[in-house]
């Protein structure tokens, strides 16, 4: 029997198959069990319009022998299978698909009305996973020596094919009882790098079939050996039965075939969903949400997504990252897709499964994106939906929720220049006291109608925000305040811009517009009035003040310390102890502002009329004190101590 040669382009496109174009070998068995899923679809297909076929869908299945004696890995199945004229195109020619041509040739003149959310037809037998006929060339990957054995339904002589490589392939007529086709790998040797024989244990092929194949519609079973109680017909001393165990093997199904998400929801409730969430991510608590999408048109698609309860980190891996598993047909593609949704949504976790996409020869990646764009569009938005859902019905829910994820949806309205911020402004959530949080749109819905503006205090903590000086004169007029306590948060509200035609206030920097020109005219004639004593108080104050001045905004308290341009306080901060290097030399600019009106400025006025040095301790104490109040650490509270002390 003369061995024939490979196509010069073949034989160059076997080599990158096996060295290049498949970045993990395990996803050989994905590939022999899709093409023998494809061919039961095909003879399954016929047999719907051909009663002589004889075979019903139970009939069908994919049986998998791993001989460790004779080193080999059989997948066998009973689907339409070859002749030899069909063994020489699609196998001697690498990248020539029956499955392709099949598919084009049935659908030819077909088209598919968009239905969000019916049940799928009797079309999804057409969905053809092998679509560029080169996934069976990753058995040699693992294999040294590939033989197939098929024989086509209606035809009475079998062929065999074999290859050993690039090398070649021979090709020739044989005797097969059957319909079907048997796909035998040579294991190669093992190597200090790899252990291929571990591709013979029962143990890893059930592994495997669960992450990749476990949803294939065909049942794919396996010889499993497990241990088995007996009866002895010996007693025990005391005449109490004895038991025995013997090992016993069993030909099982291996594969659970249809997925939960794959079933409508006449036949899956949502507490089944909940239930198979819980048991898939180890996740004691309940998701506080969950999307289900069944779509048909353009793109169909089903999905099962689940926000979770929680930060729920994998005590084994630390990995506490959402993620969606990609499907194409139950066959597993990507175990975190992250081209479906947008990092703001990165904590979402589930599964989408579509027959539509376009996957390139390795089926590792996608061949381009323009169906994930679809599906992750339509997937956003039912996100959204449900998360404003939630927030509608069950507040505090959402507001648990938030606690766990809302720094996704921060970074998401800072992401890309504020590309994302109209989407997600309504998902967002503040402090407005210390038990209260409301969105945007309802804090403009609660403004009076003499609120010009959005008002809002940023701090490390909601406590340390309540607290500030400058928020006193908002509440005395009854305005509320927004209150920030995360870093991000200024950087939100930048990104925002305004809410409703209602810009947002800083009320630590900004100009609230309190003031009259008359009465702004009138505090700057009195700094001007009390320069001397301001210059000698900057003089006297910690380091890092710019300026001082007389303040109309502090209702009770002595002393504040705000800032002037582009970087507060909270940004200093952030900046300092931040990730990047780059700017944690930034710093504010210190303005130290003084109430005229509080018994603390008449002492220092007093102080600096008949006691310069008492003064200079007064003015170090009030800087002190506006730094503590504006959420700067104390750096030595020992000298501070001693200063204060020195004063009695």
């Amino acid at each position: 029997m003369a061995k024939k040669q490979f196509k010069a382009e073949s034989k160059r496109l076997l080599d990158l198959m096996i060295n290049s174009i498949y970045t993990n070998k395990e996803i050989f068995l994905r590939e022999i069990i899709s093409n023998a899923s494809d061919a039961i679809d095909k003879l399954c297909y016929m047999s719907l319009t051909d009663d002589s076929i004889g075979m019903n869908r139970s009939d069908f299945r994919i049986d998998i022998i791993p001989d460790k004696t004779a080193r080999t890995l059989t997948i066998r199945d009973n689907g339409i299978g070859m002749t030899m004229a069909e063994a020489e195109q699609n196998l001697g020619v690498i990248a020539k698909s029956g499955s392709f041509a099949f598919r084009n040739e049935m659908t030819a003149g077909q088209t598919v009305e968009e239905n969000e959310d019916s049940d799928r037809n009797g079309a999804e037998d057409l969905s053809i996973i092998g679509q560029f006929g080169v996934g069976f060339y990753s058995a040699f990957m693992v294999s040294d020596e590939v033989t197939v054995i098929s024989r086509k339904y209606g035809e009475a002589e079998g062929v065999r094919w074999n290859s050993k490589g690039a090398d070649g392939y021979t090709v020739a007529p044989c005797e097969r009882e059957t319909v079907g086709t048997d796909v035998i790998m040579h294991i190669k040797p093992d190597t200090d790098e790899e252990i291929f024989g571990t591709y013979l244990e029962v143990w890893k092929i059930k592994a495997l079939v669960r992450k990749y194949s476990d949803y294939v519609r065909w049942p794919i079973r396996m010889d499993v050996e497990h241990q088995e109680r007996f009866e002895s017909e010996e007693k025990n001393d005391d005449g109490s039965p004895r038991y025995e165990y013997k090992m016993v093997t069993e030909n099982e199904t291996i594969n659970s075939m249809v997925p939960i998400w794959q079933r409508s929801k006449s036949e899956v409730t949502d507490d089944d969903c909940i239930a198979w969430y819980k048991e898939k991510n180890r996740d004691r608590k309940d998701p506080c949400a969950l999307v289900r999408v069944n779509a048909e048109g353009a793109v169909s698609y089903r999905a099962m997504l689940f926000v979770p309860g929680e930060q729920n980190e994998n005590v084994f891996t630390g990995d506490n990252k959402g993620g969606i598993t990609l499907y194409s047909n139950g066959v597993m593609i990507m175990e975190k897709c992250d081209k479906l949704v947008h990092e703001y949504f990165g904590f979402v976790k589930g599964v989408v499964d579509s027959p539509d996409l376009s996957l390139n020869i390795s089926r590792e990646l996608l061949q381009h994106d323009r169906q994930l764009r679809i599906i992750g569009q339509n997937l956003e938005k039912r996100i959204k939906g449900e998360l404003e859902k939630l927030m509608r019905d069950d507040r505090p829910k959402y507001e648990a929720f938030y606690k766990n994820f809302g720094i996704d949806l921060k970074a998401g309205v800072c992401d890309e220049y504020g590309r994302y911020k109209d989407f997600l402004r309504d998902l967002l959530i503040f402090w407005t006291s210390e038990d209260k949080q409301i969105t945007l749109k309802e804090y403009v819905a609660n403004m009076p109608e003499s609120q010009k503006a959005i008002y809002y205090a940023s701090s490390d903590s909601l406590k340390h925000a309540l607290a500030l000086p400058q928020c006193e004169e908002v509440r005395r007029r009854g305005y509320e305040l927004l209150y920030l306590t995360h870093p991000v948060d200024e950087a939100v509200l930048q990104s925002l811009m305004e809410q409703d035609g209602k810009r947002f206030l800083n009320v630590v920097t900004d100009d609230l517009g309190f003031e009259t020109e008359e009465e702004k005219k009138a505090a700057e004639e009195r700094d001007i009035e009390n320069r001397e004593l301001l210059d000698f108080v900057k003089e006297n104050a910690v380091e890092g003040i710019s300026r001082v001045k007389l303040s109309n905004r502090l209702a009770s308290r002595p002393c504040a310390m705000t800032t002037e341009g582009n970087i507060t306080l909270e940004m200093e901060r952030y900046f300092r102890y931040g990730p990047s290097e780059q700017y944690r030399d930034l710093r504010a600019t210190r303005v130290l502002e003084l109430n005229p009106e509080h018994p603390a400025f008449a002492a220092l006025r007093e102080a600096y009329e008949n006691d310069r040095e008492k003064a200079g301790k007064l003015a170090k104490i009030l800087s002190v004190l506006a730094g503590i109040s504006a959420g700067d650490e104390l750096e030595n509270a020992a000298e501070f101590t001693d200063l204060v002390a020195e004063l009695f």
